[in-house]
């Protein structure tokens, strides 16, 4: 069962069906979708996203989803999901754009850190990030994120795999925003708080799925919905094929 978690400023809730159009409202937004690599899709595929979540995921404790919220208000969404490019798990972050550059993204990855290591029993976690996603790399720089490999798409789009021990999400001081870091090793500055990105930095705090995972946040990009209910995530569920399958997955399932 997804636990309720929180952090200095953050409240992690397992979604509610009262919460369905804050969460298509984040993910129909042209910004966030952007960067977190994401096509836009029309909003009845994303309800089916949703409804998959209360449905299938959460009964069968698939993965851990949940809406993040600061001071009442949803402000984005987090998940710790089983990876497809690696044998491990991996954090996803989305943020709405009204919360970036306030280091909010770097706390939910520390929450999901330490949910990882003392829940789960994870000794580390992987996460990716655009590589044109500067806001996000600087972030990641210091939080001590350690390069794999990159992972190239079909259109050529280049996204960063990176990976992290979970001790590092243990004090706020130790690790901050998701899960993009450059191919260098992490700054002197590493674990220092999280600020305003650098001048001229482009890009949204967050963690995207793994490109051929299945999970929420990605199954919103157009892949087969139906890998949410076979029980790869969210983020990832949709990376490929047609959302339509997520609800009669879910049926199945």
């Amino acid at each position: 069962m997804t636990p309720e978690l929180r952090t200095e400023r953050l409240e992690f809730l397992p979604y509610r069906p009262e919460h369905e159009d804050v969460f298509v409202e984040l993910l129909r937004d042209e910004e966030v979708c952007r960067w977190m690599g994401q096509d836009l899709v029309p909003e009845p595929q994303i309800r089916e996203v949703f409804r998959a979540i209360l449905a299938d995921i959460y009964p069968q404790g698939r993965f851990d989803v949940w809406g993040l919220w600061l001071a009442g208000r949803y402000i984005g969404h987090a998940e710790v999901k089983p990876t497809g490019n690696v044998e491990g798990h991996e954090l996803v972050t989305a943020l709405a754009p009204g919360y970036w550059g306030q280091g909010l993204g770097g706390e939910a990855v520390r929450g999901l850190l330490r949910h990882a290591a003392e829940n789960l029993g994870l000794t580390e976690a992987y996460g990716m990030v655009g590589a044109e996603n500067t806001a996000s790399l600087a972030m990641c720089r210091r939080l001590g994120f350690r390069h794999l490999r990159d992972v190239v798409g079909d259109d050529g789009s280049v996204t960063k795999l990176l990976v992290i021990p979970t001790a590092q999400g243990g004090s706020e001081g130790a690790s901050r925003t998701a899960v993009e870091a450059t191919e260098q090793t992490p700054a002197s500055g590493a674990g220092t708080p999280d600020g305003p990105p650098p001048a001229g930095a482009r890009g949204a705090e967050g963690l995207t799925g793994a490109p051929g995972a299945t999970g929420t946040v990605g199954a919103v990009r157009g892949g087969d919905l139906a890998g949410v209910a076979g029980g790869e995530g969210l983020a990832g569920a949709a990376t490929g094929e047609g959302l339509a399958g997520a609800a009669s997955a879910g049926e199945a399932g």
